[in-house]
């Protein structure tokens, strides 16, 4: 990188009923059920975290330049373009002479940086994961046809050094984000409960 519509649902454990027939032989497969939940919520938020500090550190690193997938003295602070190296390079795919258009446009750095920093910052705290998977899962759309996978050969008839035509991790992010939307992955390490619980939030389901 140089993610709904189901309801917000917090961890619930259910215990199985002793006043229903047969309870006495039921105990060891509720408790393992038990388990299982509270270990799947707890492997969705670690997901879920390592996921948000993926775009966070992305939009770091190319704000302050700190060597890694930006040089330094070349972050946005400095004066560079979070998008021109990027898009500037796109070489194959329907859409290359329009990624050219936008490399380096303000309009492009504000809302791709701003893109980073709010699906980041949304899935770190766990809060606004719906939004979070609509616009993480537009934004890797996009660089995933930047990248175009499906060509052998880039428009210099280089070949492209793809390794698969459909599958490459932008794909990949899309589907984890979409997937932590939809199981309320905010709940456990994260202010999931507390977002969920604000009148303007409970007003308007779409911003769990």
């Amino acid at each position: 990188m140089a993610v709904h519509e189901q309801p917000h649902r917090h961890v619930r454990f259910h215990m199985p009923s002793v006043r229903k027939a047969g309870a006495a032989q039921r105990p060891a497969d509720g408790t393992a059920a038990v388990v299982m939940t509270a270990t799947s919520a707890h492997v969705l938020a670690g997901l879920r975290v390592l996921t948000g500090f993926v775009f966070l550190w992305a939009f770091l690193d190319k704000t302050f330049g700190f060597g890694y997938a930006t040089p330094s003295g070349k972050g946005w602070i400095d004066g560079g373009s979070p998008t021109k190296g990027f898009l500037g390079s796109v070489a194959a795919g329907p859409m290359e002479s329009t990624f050219h258009d936008w490399a380096g446009a303000g309009w492009a750095d504000w809302l791709f940086m701003l893109g980073l920093l709010g699906i980041g910052v949304a899935l770190i705290a766990g809060i606004g994961l719906r939004l979070a998977a609509v616009a993480g899962t537009a934004m890797m759309a996009l660089m995933w046809v930047a990248e175009w996978p499906p060509a052998k050969h880039l428009s210099d008839g280089s070949p492209s050094m793809s390794t698969n035509p459909f599958a490459d991790y932008h794909l990949i992010y899309a589907v984890v984000l979409i997937a932590l939307a939809a199981a309320g992955a905010g709940a456990v390490w994260g202010l999931g409960r507390i977002w969920a619980r604000l009148p303007f939030v409970s007003r308007n389901r779409w911003l769990l």
